[in-house]
């Protein structure tokens, strides 16, 4: 009895170690920390549902010091979190990304403004001091504000653009007039400093009609190429998606765990879930299939800047449904 123990003990430990040895590695690079903005990604990995579905993902956060395109085009990961506009600004620099799936189907940018500045209506903007991220997160607002004819340089008759860190800092301050926010983090950060709803005057980028698409995975071109790496996206995706609707179903459970991988400890349970609820409203369909139309309205955007446009021209191969077709076999 004792050696049939031994036996099927040993037999389990060989099956366990060969199931992780078979499980495929997966990198992912954020686009920024460990928060509600990425559950989706968090959730499927401590839920099983990569280990279920053969995949081992290692999930990096990013920070203010880290751009997703660069790391992947340095071999640092398989694939990236990334926002539209970064990732074809990066494809037209010589970085061939690739979009295989879009998480987010509208946009959580805005422009939030102090009321008590004037500040109704975008024309109002002119002559104000405005706080813009940059690495990346800069071409929506630039394309925004070529729409406008307002350049963005301080010269008269546009506006003065001061580098915004991932704060809010200068409108608490009062250095600047309207800082850039998202509906799920920056904008929540102006209330808990103090200010009302009624105090602030805010602009989204959706009803402006300069919303570019945001969080999506990316992956270099050349390697859309191997079948294999084809087959483990298709995983990736597929288990990702299933984490993304479980977060969605769950927030509370998924806020648990995503303040358990979050290292800063930069945000409260209040925060995490305060953002799970607002992120929730941005996702698309449950297979996170690109929408083509939404990506032709990017592109036009991005390609609406008179003589300064953020890509000089429509972008060839710059999406591919090869992932999903994978998934269907």
């Amino acid at each position: 009895m004792k050696q049939t123990l031994v036996l099927a003990t040993g037999l389990a430990i060989g099956l366990s170690l060969a199931s992780a040895q078979a499980a495929e590695p997966v990198t992912v690079q954020l686009k920024w920390v460990a928060q509600a903005q990425f559950a989706g990604y968090f959730v499927a990995r401590d839920k099983g549902f990569y280990q279920d579905a053969g995949l081992d993902v290692t999930i990096k956060a990013g920070g203010p010091d880290v751009a997703p395109p660069q790391v992947i085009a340095g071999g640092g990961a398989d694939v990236i979190v990334d926002w539209m506009p970064s990732a074809l600004a990066s494809r037209e620099k010589g970085v061939p990304l690739v979009n295989i799936s879009q998480t987010f189907k509208k946009s959580g940018l805005e422009l939030t403004c102090r009321a008590e500045t004037g500040i109704k209506k975008p024309t109002d903007l002119k002559g104000k001091t405005l706080g813009v991220w940059y690495g990346g997160n800069e071409y929506p607002f630039l394309s925004w504000m070529s729409k406008l004819g307002y350049k963005p340089d301080g010269s008269a008759g546009g506006v003065k653009v001061i580098k915004q860190g991932f704060n809010v800092d200068p409108l608490l301050q009062k250095q600047a007039d309207c800082v850039s926010t998202m509906t799920y983090n920056e904008y929540w950060q102006v209330i808990d400093g103090g200010y009302k709803p009624s105090q602030l005057v805010v602009f989204k980028y959706e009803d402006e009609g300069v919303a570019t698409l945001e969080d999506g995975l990316y992956v270099l071109e050349k390697n859309l190429g191997d079948p294999v790496f084809v087959a483990k996206m298709a995983k990736f995706v597929k288990a990702s998606m299933k984490g993304w609707d479980y977060a969605k179903s769950h927030p509370d459970e998924a806020v648990k765990i995503i303040l358990a991988a979050d290292t800063t400890g930069a945000k409260s349970e209040k925060d995490q879930k305060r953002m799970m609820g607002e992120v929730g409203k941005l996702l698309g369909d449950t297979d996170g299939k690109l929408d083509v139309k939404d990506y032709d309205r990017t592109v036009a955007t991005l390609m609406a800047g008179g003589s300064d446009p953020v890509i000089t021209k429509k972008p060839d191969g710059a999406y591919s449904f090869a992932v999903y077709d994978a998934m269907k076999k």
